[in-house]
């Protein structure tokens, strides 16, 4: 197989060497799968991907969706893509056999579909949503609207969206002005306006199912007055047929930057008074329900800024080795010009993507291994411990690739030089397509209000001594290896020093000096989110050492390479955050002092 979505080598390592995937299946829902199942399905992901997903993924960049008698029309290799998906089973990867499912981990299932992620970043989102939006009716929706809607979303007959943002509040959803009114008849009647929905129209489909966020007439102020509502665009009759046409209006597309193959849409709900929606679970909280979509998202959206870095990375390799220009700084006359990889700086350029494209890699595969940890480990107690720690990296998971993975995809544009800049190469489509990442699904600075202000002391702190527990493992399994105390005693040091921040920090919260203490929640964020990383390098350090040790030859190259991507991350990149860190700790006021007139 071609390495060029993700390197399958670091993918067997990521499950077989550093996740454990094959203890999985020692676990009763996962018994009837092993090693080869899982390959097997891999594998597949990987061959559809190749041949349906990425030869249009030009073609989506250059040829954005159309209005077109007042709907959206995508490019026509967009729906066969999709069709092949559905049928080998992707949509449903982690259901169960009873469902029609494949059953697998969410480990495997997230494996799986970043090689599409690689592939074609636009096309692979409108499965990402639906498959969000399906999980979501399972959880909260009543036995109707699982039979009217969840089994179509199942089937891939109906796709899926989520409908937050408006025109006037953009993420602050306290503020959002949707209505429902009661019908009468159980349902309901929505008016409002709703932007940036992605896939919120578009002619893969039969039906699209619409998640939208409104307030009831007696709702209170704020997020506590918010309510979850199904909206299709087309009225389902309760023996499932389709009736008419629902009060949904595309009112315009939105021409990105990027991502351009995904219709990101304005809709119009009720501009006849005739929008007919259903109430998903109880009155008023629709906002807590809609988290779980937006969480799965949140790592989706890490995945994927992961898998365009990681493509970026693995298109500028090969070119660094193919491309030759200059000679060494040593050379003592002129000769015959070398391959720019020989070059210090393009190494650098080239070692910087591999520690955070690999590095993002292992971070959202740890995630996705959590989830299963939460749903199918025996002890109760560790299930919780799981989902604990899920939701204290969810954040992390998110922000971090965003922001990392785009800047390898800066380092890929640089190392083709003018070349890179052009769209002769698809780096620079890469760079505009990760640049969405920092922004959906809640920008960089909602992730930081949500890691510092919330995520970092729930359950009394208890996630986040969970981290510490398993950071500290990791770094006592690396003690036998001296050759990695260099590495180690990095992190030991950024720990302490931010787990003694943290204290102070938590303290200003408790003492109602909120704003103080937030006010650089976004430098807590990169400082937490390079702990994190660290921690996942030295993991990987470790697998790899032990791995040099079973004395396979041809692996010796792949986990060098491991080693000096660590020590690359936790010796220039890890260090730094003490800067970050001393100006949270003397809580520097210098932004939040800045006055609007003096800009």
């Amino acid at each position: 197989m071609s390495d060029t979505l993700l390197s399958a080598r670091n993918l067997a390592f990521e499950l077989y060497e550093v996740l454990d995937a094959d203890a999985l299946v020692q676990r009763p829902r996962f018994s009837e799968h092993n090693r080869e199942t899982f390959d097997a399905a891999l594998g597949t992901a990987r061959g559809i991907a190749e041949k349906l997903f990425a030869p249009h993924n030009r073609k989506n960049d250059e040829h954005e969706p159309q209005y077109v008698d007042g709907g959206a029309k995508l490019i026509t290799e967009v729906k066969p893509a999709l069709q092949a998906f559905n049928d080998a089973g992707f949509l449903n990867a982690t259901r169960g056999f009873e469902m029609g499912g494949m059953q697998l981990p969410n480990l495997l299932s997230q494996a799986c579909f970043a090689h599409f992620q690689a592939a074609n970043i636009a096309t692979a989102s409108y499965p990402l949503l639906s498959m969000a939006a399906a999980n979501l009716i399972e959880t909260f929706g009543d036995e109707v609207q699982k039979r009217l809607f969840l089994q179509p979303l199942i089937d891939g007959r109906f796709f899926g969206t989520m409908a937050l943002t408006e025109p006037h509040a953009g993420s602050s959803l306290a503020d959002i002005r949707t209505r429902a009114e009661p019908a009468g008849d159980g349902s309901y009647r929505l008016k409002g306006n709703k932007i940036f929905i992605s896939g919120g129209d578009h002619d893969l489909s039969e039906n699209i199912v619409h998640l939208v966020l409104a307030r009831l007439p007696d709702a209170p102020a704020g997020v506590k007055g918010i309510s979850l509502f199904i909206v299709p665009k087309f009225i389902v009759a309760a023996d499932g047929s389709l009736g008419t046409r629902n009060d949904v209006t595309l009112a315009g597309l939105f021409h990105k930057m990027g991502w351009r193959g995904t219709t990101s849409t304005a809709l119009n709900f009720g501009d006849q008074g005739n929008c007919v929606g259903y109430l998903v679970g109880e009155p008023h909280v629709g906002l807590a329900y809609m988290f779980q979509m937006m969480n799965e998202a949140r790592i989706g959206v890490g995945m994927g800024a992961v898998m365009l870095g990681y493509a970026g990375y693995l298109y500028s390799l090969d070119y660094a080795r193919q491309r030759p220009q200059g000679r060494l700084p040593d050379a003592k006359q002129a000769g015959g010009q070398v391959a720019i990889i020989e070059h210090a700086d393009v190494r650098r350029m080239l070692l910087t993507q591999k520690a955070y494209v690999e590095g993002g890699f292992d971070l959202v595969l740890y995630c996705a291994r959590l989830v299963d940890d939460s749903q199918t480990l025996e002890d109760a107690g560790q299930r919780e411990q799981a989902r604990q720690l899920l939701d204290l990296l969810t954040p992390i998971a998110k922000s971090w690739p965003s922001e990392y993975c785009l800047q390898a995809n800066a380092l890929a544009i640089q190392i083709l030089g003018g070349h890179g800049y052009t769209r002769d190469h698809p780096v620079e489509q890469y760079y505009r397509d990760n640049r969405l990442n920092p922004i959906h699904e809640g920008t960089q600075g909602i992730q930081s209000l949500d890691l510092l202000g919330r995520k970092v002391g729930q359950h009394g702190g208890a996630a986040l001594q969970a981290l510490r527990q398993r950071i500290n493992d990791t770094c006592q399994r690396a003690e036998p290896f001296s050759q990695l105390d260099a590495l180690r005693q990095p992190l030991q040091a950024l720990l302490a020093r931010l787990s003694e921040v943290t204290l102070g920090l938590l303290g200003d919260l408790q003492q109602g000096r909120v704003n103080q203490a937030l006010a650089d929640s976004a430098l807590y964020l990169k400082v937490f989110g390079h702990l994190v990383l660290g921690w996942r390098w030295l993991e990987q350090a470790v697998r790899a050492e032990q791995g040099r040790l079973a004395g396979n030859q041809a692996d010796a190259d792949f986990y060098g390479g491991k080693l000096q991507a660590a020590r690359y991350f936790l010796l220039r990149e890890a260090p730094g955050c003490h800067h970050e860190l001393d100006i949270l700790a003397r809580r520097d006021d210098t932004c939040l002092a800045m006055q609007d007139a003096c800009f």
